[in-house]
C-alpha cells in the first residue's frame, strides 16, 4: 500500500505539472518527454514508471535536460523507462511521421498550427517551406489541398531530411513534395520568384532569412513569419522585424493575421504574422 500511495502522489504531482507547464510533457509515437521538477529529482525513474503505467501506449519515456540548441534545434535527452527504442511514428490529422526525437526537431504541440496554415493554402500553389524539419507542413499541406502545385521542403539536418524523405512516400505525397537538403540562404536561390507563399517556422533567427522569403515569392503572395513574443505586447517584436526588414528591401506589405501558437516560457509565446507581400515595380 506504501507504494501505491507513492505512486498516487507522484501521478497527483505530474498533473500539477501538466496544468501549469504546457511544455513538460509531450508524447511522441510512443514516446513521453517530460521535465522532473527539483521536489521530483530523486524518484525520477519512479515517476516515468507511472507514466508508462498509466498511459499503455507509452513504451519509452526521456527526459529533457537541454533547451534546443545549436544549428540542427535538436534537445539533448536522459533515458529513463521503457524501451530504448528512439525511432518513433507520430501521428495527426492523418498523417504519419516517422522520427527519432534525439536526432531531430519535431512539436506535437504545433499540430493546430500546421493544420491551420494547410488549410490556408490554394488549389494550384507553390508553396516554401524553409526549415522544413521532417516535412509535417509540407505533408499536412499536400494532404490537406491534394491540388497544390509544388511543396518545396528545405532542411538543413540530414537526419531530418532522411525522415522527411521516408514521410513523403509514407504518406503517398511524392508528387507534391520536394525535399531538399542544404543550407536556405543557398537552395532557395533556385525558386527565387516562383512561391506563392513561403513558410518559416524558425522563431529563434528567422528574420535573418525574410529577405530570402521575398525573393522566393512571385509578383505578391503571402509570408509566414514566427518569432517570440513577451507579454503584454507578444506580437510587437515580430511586427517590428517585419517592419524593418520590408522597408529596407522595399516591398509593400499587411500584416493579415496573428496567431499566437504556443507558450514557450511563463509570458513569452511563439507568435506567427500572415503577411501579404506585394513587390514594388
Amino acid at each position: 500500500m506504501g507504494k501505491l500511495r507513492e505512486e498516487v502522489k507522484i501521478f497527483s504531482e505530474i498533473e500539477k505539472i501538466k496544468e501549469k507547464r504546457p511544455s513538460s510533457f509531450d508524447v511522441i509515437g510512443h514516446i513521453a518527454i517530460i521535465e522532473i521538477p527539483p521536489n521530483l529529482e530523486d524518484k525520477k525513474e519512479l515517476v516515468a514508471q507511472v507514466i508508462m503505467s498509466l498511459n499503455k501506449h507509452i513504451k519509452t519515456v526521456l527526459e529533457k535536460v537541454s533547451e534546443r540548441k545549436g544549428i540542427f534545434r535538436v534537445r539533448e535527452y536522459n533515458f529513463l523507462a521503457g524501451e530504448k527504442n528512439f525511432e518513433t511514428i507520430h501521428k495527426e490529422y492523418g498523417c504519419i511521421f516517422k522520427l527519432d526525437p534525439t536526432k531531430v526537431y519535431f512539436s506535437p504541440r504545433e499540430l493546430t498550427e500546421r493544420q491551420r496554415i494547410a488549410s490556408m493554402v490554394k488549389e494550384g500553389e507553390t508553396v516554401m517551406v524553409m526549415f522544413a524539419g521532417i516535412a509535417p507542413y509540407a505533408i499536412q499541406i499536400a494532404k490537406k489541398q491534394p491540388k497544390v502545385k509544388e511543396v518545396i521542403a528545405i532542411e538543413l539536418n540530414p537526419d531530418a531530411v532522411k525522415y522527411a524523405r521516408e514521410n513523403v512516400i509514407l504518406n503517398k505525397v511524392e508528387d507534391k513534395v520536394k525535399v531538399i537538403e542544404g543550407d536556405v540562404k543557398e537552395k532557395c536561390v533556385e525558386f527565387y520568384g516562383k512561391c506563392d507563399r513561403v513558410i518559416m517556422p524558425l522563431p529563434l533567427g528567422g528574420e535573418e532569412f525574410l529577405d530570402v522569403a521575398v525573393n522566393c515569392l512571385k509578383e505578391k503572395g503571402f509570408i509566414h513569419f514566427y518569432n517570440w513574443g513577451k507579454e503584454p505586447n507578444i506580437f510587437e517584436n515580430a511586427e517590428k522585424i517585419v517592419k524593418e526588414k520590408m522597408e529596407k528591401i522595399n516591398v509593400k506589405y499587411e500584416i493579415v493575421g496573428k496567431r499566437k501558437v504556443l507558450p514557450y516560457a511563463p509570458r513569452k509565446w511563439k507568435v506567427c504574422l500572415d503577411v501579404y507581400v506585394e513587390k514594388v515595380q
